[in-house]
């Protein structure tokens, strides 16, 4: 089947996407939301960053401006109609792990457009899940940070083993699924080459710190 991937640049989605490609499915589109600063919502990964994932990947990636958080599920669901057309895509798969409401976003959204909805982390185990993903390859770096959890120091840093058991130390949700971070896939074993990136100033918000990432690109 033609499916579309809702894409975040984060882990979950990756992993998700990697396991509905096994399956035999075909993607067609990576559907990344993003803000009026240009940045994708939620992660803040920069467009430059995601048209080199989507290149990495060789998956075309198709951007919804979402400029409002009033505004983002009519915005979202007027562009995946439009990239549904243009596609052919017959569903879409979403990184979604336990949060129903969060499910139920995504069945609506899906359900509208008369597509099948797929959920490949759906009610797993969230520490084998970033397991997972470690153990087949991927590389991810912390691009923001929930300040009630974690400090800015963690900005930057891949997640791999030493990280993960320092996440259990503190308590913290090994994927975040409670906003605790967000991440930047950058390399991995569905990517043709790996993304090179420099790490840039930190920033705050009242909620969050976050690093600047940019793209470094190869000489010509």
């Amino acid at each position: 089947m033609k499916i579309l991937a809702s894409f975040s640049g984060g882990k979950d989605s990756i992993l998700s996407l990697d396991r509905i490609i096994d399956k035999g499915h075909t993607p067609v589109g990576l559907v990344v939301t993003i803000n009026s600063e240009g940045n994708s919502w939620f992660h803040d990964i920069n467009i430059e960053i995601l048209e080199a994932v989507s290149e990495s990947l060789n998956i075309p990636i198709f951007f919804c401006p979402c400029k409002t958080g009033e505004m983002y599920t009519n915005d979202y669901d007027k562009a995946l109609k439009q990239i549904v057309a243009l596609t052919g895509a017959k569903g879409c798969v979403f990184g979604d792990i336990d949060i129903e409401a969060h499910r139920a976003w995504c069945q609506e959204r899906a359900d509208n457009l008369k597509i099948t909805a797929f959920f490949p982390l759906w009610k797993q185990n969230r520490a084998e899940l970033v397991n997972e993903f470690v153990e087949k390859g991927y590389k991810t770096l912390i691009k923001k940070v929930n300040k009630k959890y974690l400090s800015p120091n963690y900005l930057g840093r891949t997640i791999d083993r030493q990280l993960l058991k320092e996440f259990e130390n503190l308590g913290i949700d090994p994927c975040g699924e409670n906003g605790e971070y967000h991440t930047l896939v950058y390399d991995g074993p569905k990517f043709d080459k790996k993304i090179n990136l420099k790490l840039g100033r930190i920033t705050e918000d009242e909620y969050c710190h976050s690093r600047d990432i940019e793209l470094v690109r190869e000489p010509q």
